[in-house]
């Protein structure tokens, strides 16, 4: 599991100290640029170091290591290097000469970086536990804490740590920590702007920018993976990768994950309207790859519960978390690197919100529908006299008011900038934040071709009635793309990950909270009340906590890994 941290400290006007942790995954490198010598910890992948490298004239490389190409990178342009780098990453450089410590996150947050910030003193880590390495950083839960992990999470505010004066530096930002403290910066943000083409040459140059970018990703790599699932998402980035590797002599290896008796169990929804096995037939058949299928057991997946919360480091999404965890464990022990085809839905009006005019229209987070049961849960002290629905409803608004509009545009198009920039700054970022951290934890590389900020750039213009071509979801994208794929695979309806819908995971997580209830140390009641997580393993009630990802089984699941992240960092409720 990929990781860094350290601290600077200011004793004076005169001295300072400038600390990186030795311990942890990510190594601190010196490097000397001319007569001036930078350290850097750096986690990610440049997807155009070649490029870097060929524009630092006069640069001489020892080594072909994004670490260094950064810091040489950071050595010629200062702040504004990141302007130039195209990957995912997050970084710290100290900058010996200047005093200064240079933090960033790439533009759409696929590298995460955490700090806390005191009196002259500035800690940092890549994991948020990494924090509680420095005596003075402690894990205490207040109540703008409690209001997120009970009315917001799994997703949380931008640029919230949860706990208690501990932030995340947000995508598209960076900043200087110097003497007088802490200057953030934001480098890049979605922009409004007209493209001015035709939905022939929109589509042509969508199918330019994914078909460079999965080039890009797999540039270097001598053993990758694709994970397939027989959407339309996982198979075009499936397809580009096969031809690739075809021209390098090599074939590809696809992964697909399943549920034991999920076939005796499945039933169609509107959200689920079908398996994916057939599907992912057709793909092997189509690419003449070699397929591996992954099938889980709601054993592993139960005991999997607590480590997808330590490799979040917050409660997450449960067994949804769980189980793509227990995927890249296996898909680890063939390839360090898999290409996957999220966050397209996202980009490219893949999802009901968008597409139903009614949810579309509404106030409010459209995949989370639940704040007044969510409430429910909290014990009366930790709401301090703040109404739910409005606060809950403040971050909506918030979010759309910086949404990026362009006057003279219809209604329908801006609305929809609006829905991309409330799905960019929170849907995506907790599902983002889940393949990182679960790939991570397993020394497995998560690429996610669709990421490129490019395409974001691209994606958040393009007209809504491009998008919905032919009335289909993602329309622009079936057909700039169809010719990547088998016509079954293209006409395919969408359909979410897979989640087991074995009835035993049910009882399984209802007996393990009941447990934790009734165990005489229980840390949830000191958030929510004891009679409404009784009514919860009682089934009286069956509402969705965060859109069709996570319903009742996935509810008691949560509560599961919040005692568990309590317990775990001693988590004190202040």
């Amino acid at each position: 599991m990929y990781g860094f941290g350290g601290v600077v400290s200011y004793r004076s006007d005169i001295e300072d100290i400038a600390e990186f942790r030795r311990d942890l995954e990510c190594k601190p490198i010196k490097i000397r640029v001319g007569g001036r010598f930078y350290t850097i910890v750096y986690d990610g992948t440049l997807f155009n170091g070649c490029e870097i490298r060929s524009s630092l004239c006069g640069c001489d490389f020892e080594t072909k290591s994004d670490a260094e190409t950064v810091v040489k990178a950071y050595a010629k342009w200062g702040g504004d290097c990141v302007n130039r780098l195209n990957g995912t990453f997050s970084f710290a450089i100290w900058d010996e000469s200047e005093r200064q410590l240079f933090i960033a996150r790439d533009r759409i947050g696929g590298k995460p970086l955490f700090y806390w910030q005191g009196e002259k003193k500035f800690v940092f880590a890549s994991r948020l536990e990494d924090l509680f390495a420095d005596p003075e950083v402690t894990g205490e839960a207040d109540s703008q804490s409690v209001l997120q992990l009970i009315l917001l999470a799994p997703g949380r505010i931008p640029g919230s740590g949860v706990l208690k004066n501990i932030y995340e530096v947000k995508p598209g930002h960076c900043g200087f920590y110097r003497i007088c403290g802490l200057n953030m910066l934001e480098y890049w943000k979605l922009e409004a702007r007209d493209l001015g083409l035709s939905f022939n040459d929109t589509a042509k140059k969508t199918e330019e920018l994914l078909s460079d970018s999965i080039t890009r990703q797999i540039a270097t790599d001598g053993n990758i993976c694709t994970m397939l699932s027989g959407g339309l998402d996982s198979s075009l980035i499936s397809a580009k990768t096969s031809g690739v590797l075809k021209n390098r002599g090599k074939s590809l290896r696809t992964f697909s994950v399943d549920y034991q008796d999920n076939a005796k169990y499945f039933r169609k929804s509107r959200f689920q309207p079908d398996s994916d096995p057939e599907y992912i037939e057709c793909m092997r058949e189509y690419l003449g790859c070699e397929h591996e299928w992954i099938v889980l057991d709601t054993e592993g997946l139960v005991s999997a519960l607590e480590d997808a919360c330590d490799a979040r480091g917050l409660p997450g999404m449960a067994d949804i978390d769980a189980s793509l965890l227990l995927f890249c464990k296996e898909i680890q022990k063939f390839a360090p690197v898999v290409l996957s085809g999220e966050c397209a839905d996202e980009l490219f009006g893949g999802y009901p919100w968008y597409r139903d005019k009614t949810i579309r229209d509404a106030e409010g987070f459209p995949w989370s529908r639940s704040t007044e049961y969510r409430s429910s849960f909290l014990r009366n002290e930790h709401l301090c006299g703040i109404n739910p629905m409005e606060y809950v409803h403040s971050f909506y608004s918030d979010t759309i008011s910086k949404a990026d509009i362009l006057n003279g545009d219809s209604q329908v198009n801006n609305r929809m900038r609006q829905m991309t920039r409330l799905n960019f700054d929170w849907f995506m970022q907790t599902l983002v934040d889940r393949s990182e951290r679960m790939g991570a934890y397993c020394g497995l590389e998560i690429r996610v071709p669709f990421c490129d900020y490019r395409i974001a750039e691209f994606a958040y213009n393009i007209p809504w009635e491009y998008k919905d071509y032919n009335g289909r979801e993602k329309g622009l994208l079936r057909e700039a793309l169809k010719s990547w794929l088998p016509e079954k695979v293209v006409q395919r309806k969408k359909s979410p990950y897979p989640k087991t819908h074995n009835p035993a995971f049910l009882t399984a997580v209802t007996e393990k909270l009941e447990d934790i209830i009734y165990s005489g140390n229980c840390r949830l009641t000191e958030i929510v009340k004891k009679e409404e997580l009784e009514k919860l393993i009682r089934h009286e009630d069956s509402v969705q906590w965060y859109g069709q990802l996570m319903n009742l089984p996935q509810t008691i699941a949560y509560f599961i890994q919040l005692e568990h992240w309590l317990k775990r960092h001693k988590i004190s409720i202040v």
